[in-house]
């Protein structure tokens, strides 16, 4: 039953009908999982409410909220809205600091219906305005803490979700809370750099007032280096200050001057650098691009981000991430993501196509194999191995690579017949490489059992980290210090793994695998923007074009305006 039905029958259906009648509802029938709202509800076919968002749910955890409090108006006492309404008012119609969107609380129907309660207002109206605010204040409290949606809608495996919160508890406590704001900033999740990034979004936000902003004259086709005249240097330079990137002038008089000077080139190093592009200081295509993209879609880049920060359950124990559009892995000695303690290097993750890319979930590291074999997958094995088999009679010995039957790194080696390459077509045996310095995986892989057969390995092509968009693998991920990260991960092996010990495993003459006492926790994450301890604001790429699906489970529209051409 709709809840807003409730809501008209005592003469709030135009407020109700402007607002939390939305596709915004909560996603949670109790302070359970939000399975358990997803499942109660069913959704109608085409719907384009995202998953486990839902009135019906929310009209559950409303009335546990009067159960808790014992009372009917929460919100009001002898005639006018309590000191704690009005806050939490203030809270909802100031809902973009958070990165939502107060419409989806019906935020000023509200607040309008508040001023209109006076003495002479009916115990009908009263009550109306308690029920809305309460439900707006449900529908509040469960976006901060779990996210608008559920992550699986948008494709992400996040098995391990965001700890139970008891919403009805939650929002009975605002009403007599003497610190609201504090009450509701509580739910939110207590990553430092989530909260970094919320602070960002109102710079960018102001930022994106001014859409002229980056607004700047195309680059004739031709690649700009220091020293070279460009007739949009000026606007240029005051991009670059808006954003942090360059100093202002002294005394604050404007550089005027058409050309690209060194000040100028080395501010745009800095910018390319938050951009994941090649810092090299050229104003090239790319860099023009990054540049001209509205202020606009990073403060919507912010708001994606914050969203799947919502997602993510509290480290109970320090993990591993890697963030795909960044091309980075960060490896925590804490369970505090401050820098600082944080080991990083740059990886390779799958292509962009699909069927190539590197899934988005949670897994448990367990063992580290030394001089592995690879296992060819069967994908890979009948659209690139098989034509080449076929066409070349030594390609499986130039390649090291071994027909076998069965699982297992004892299994029989096969002579490659034409019986046997058949078999192998027809799935019956299966191919891998032996282990050596050009094994695909190169000298070390690190499991962490999943369905996709996705792990960490090091590779015999470190070339490849030169590049600044590292999207090559099939969907595993290669790490540039493969070393450092043995190092960091055997501390959990029970017995001492240092350097010497580990480049001994990796040029050893046999394979051998470790087992950790206890598995780390492998998180294969998704964000194009990230806050940074010392200030500025990194952006990347839309690689895998999640951002676009979540755009469009969350109802927004694209941002208007596009980067300038060249």
């Amino acid at each position: 039953m709709h809840f807003c039905s409730t809501i008209k029958r005592i003469g709030f259906a135009v407020l109700l009908s402007s607002g939390l009648s939305g596709s915004q509802a909560a996603p949670m029938e109790r302070h359970g999982t939000r399975t358990a709202a997803r499942d109660a509800v069913p959704q109608e076919p085409g719907a384009s409410a995202p998953f486990g968002l839902c009135v019906a749910a929310e009209a559950a955890l409303v009335r546990s909220v009067y159960d808790r409090s014992g009372s009917t108006l929460i919100w009001s006492a002898q005639g006018q809205v309590s000191e704690q309404g009005r806050e939490l008012l203030q809270i909802l119609r100031a809902a973009e600091v958070f990165g939502l969107r107060p419409s989806d609380y019906a935020a000023e129907p509200i607040a309008a219906a508040a001023a209109r309660l006076g003495s002479d207002s009916s115990a009908a109206d009263f009550a109306g305005f308690d029920h809305s605010l309460t439900c707006a204040a449900v529908r509040l409290i469960s976006h901060l803490h779990y996210g608008r949606i559920d992550p699986r809608a948008a494709g992400f495996e996040l098995h391990a979700s965001r700890q139970d919160l008891d919403i009805p508890t939650a929002v009975a406590s605002l009403a007599s809370s003497t610190k609201v704001a504090g009450a509701v900033s509580a739910v939110e999740p207590r990553f430092y750099h989530y909260a970094l990034l919320k602070d960002a979004l109102s710079r960018y936000r102001a930022l994106a007032a001014d859409p002229a902003l980056t607004q700047l004259p195309g680059l004739g086709g031709r690649t700009l280096h220091a020293g070279d005249t460009y007739r949009g240097a000026p606007a240029l330079r005051g991009l670059l200050m808006a954003e942090g990137d360059l100093t202002g002038p002294v005394g604050g008089i404007a550089d005027t001057r058409n050309a690209l000077d060194l000040p100028l080139a080395g501010a745009l190093k800095l910018f390319q650098a938050r951009h994941g592009l090649n810092a090299d200081g050229a104003l090239g295509a790319m860099t023009f691009a990054a540049l001209t993209t509205p202020m606009a879609q990073r403060v919507r880049q912010i708001e994606l981000t914050l969203e799947r920060w919502r997602w993510l359950p509290d480290f109970r124990t320090p993990p591993i991430i890697v963030n795909i559009p960044e091309f980075r892995l960060f490896a925590f000695s804490t369970t505090a993501d401050r820098t600082a303690s944080i080991l990083q290097m740059p990886v390779i993750v799958g292509q962009a196509y699909p069927g190539k890319r590197t899934p988005i979930f949670i897994g448990n590291l367990t063992s580290v194999v030394f001089r592995p074999y690879w296992d060819v997958p069967r994908s890979i094995t009948v659209h690139e191995m098989l034509p080449a088999i076929r066409a070349h009679s030594d390609y499986l010995q130039r390649n090291h690579l071994e027909i076998v039957r069965g699982e297992g790194d004892q299994s029989p080696v096969m002579t490659p017949t034409p019986e046997a390459v058949a078999a192998l077509a027809a799935g019956r045996l299966r191919l891998r490489q032996r282990p050596g310095d050009d094994n695909a995986l190169g000298l070390v892989k690190f499991l962490f059992p999943n369905s996709h057969n996705v792990y960490m390995h090091s590779t015999p092509a470190p070339q490849l980290f030169s590049a600044s968009r590292r999207a090559f693998s099939h969907g595993c991920i290669r790490v540039s210090d493969p070393t450092a990260l043995a190092e960091y991960v055997l501390r959990h092996a029970g017995t001492l793994w240092d350097r010497g010990r580990i480049d001994a495993a990796m040029h050893d003459t046999k394979s051998s695998r470790v087992a950790l006492r206890e598995p780390i926790q492998v998180m294969i994450l998704y964000g194009t923007a990230l806050a940074t301890e010392n200030g500025p604001v990194q952006f990347f790429d839309d690689v895998y074009g999640h951002d676009r699906k979540l755009e469009e489970l969350l109802g927004f529209r694209p941002v208007h305006g596009a980067a300038g051409s060249p």
